[in-house]
């Protein structure tokens, strides 16, 4: 076939169309490549970061690297896997939480100074962290908390919440109001506790004061 200025074209073009789609190609497995690379770097520093075993990895047996096409093939199993592992906290389990809400059963219980006030009737105790044979919450999980005591009470009381042996927050009810007049009173504080931590109602020793049912209460959560 004579050589004409057409074939000139024709070859030049192909072997242009061709040098792109080689090109791409390569793009696309350098892309790939670099990306599984910076997922697998994400995972291993993930299981050292937070003591998982890098026998985690394992699952990642079906990722592929053919060197000699340089691409990358992951079947959908070990893509999820790997993108687990690399989001940095995502697919940890999640920890159970911990909470309960506590409150009195008797009509009006009369405390004694400095007596631990017993929240006998419990509605929720989510991580046994309280016992209402004490009235004392133990921190079964360390963390930040939220606790909150109220108290339906005439004078004189004053009630302390304790954390571990300090006093965190308080309650009183005025010696200036009249006699036998019930006064509803609350207090709520954010803590943070080390497991094994206690945390509990006290009476104030000079002024013991009473505690009416159903309307006196403590409770107590995880927040994070």
């Amino acid at each position: 076939m004579p050589f004409t200025m057409s074939t000139y074209y024709l070859t030049g073009n192909i072997a242009f169309d061709r040098l792109i789609k080689e090109k791409t190609m390569a793009f696309r497995s350098g892309l790939s490549v670099a990306i599984t690379a910076c997922l697998l770097v994400n995972a291993i520093a993930y299981s050292a970061k937070h003591g998982t075993t890098l026998s985690k990895l394992t699952a990642l047996q079906s990722l592929v690297f053919n060197n000699a096409q340089a691409t990358v093939t992951l079947d959908s199993t070990a893509l999820k896997q790997l993108v687990k592992l690399a989001s940095n906290g995502i697919s940890q389990t999640r920890t159970e939480g911990v909470g309960f809400s506590v409150y009195v059963k008797a009509e009006d219980l009369t405390l004694g100074g400095g007596q631990t006030l017993i929240y006998d009737g419990v509605l929720t105790n989510d991580g046994n962290g309280y016992d209402d044979r004490t009235g004392v919450f133990t921190c079964p999980l360390a963390g930040t908390y939220m606790f909150a005591v109220d108290s339906l009470s005439r004078k004189p009381t004053s009630f302390h919440l304790y954390h571990n042996r300090t006093i965190v927050a308080s309650l009183h009810v005025s010696n200036n109001l009249p006699s036998n007049t019930y006064v509803q009173i609350s207090r709520t504080v954010i803590l943070r506790l080390r497991k094994g931590d206690h945390v509990k109602v006290v009476s104030h020793k000079s002024k013991p004061g009473t505690a009416h049912r159903g309307y006196s209460g403590f409770s107590g959560a995880r927040l994070y």
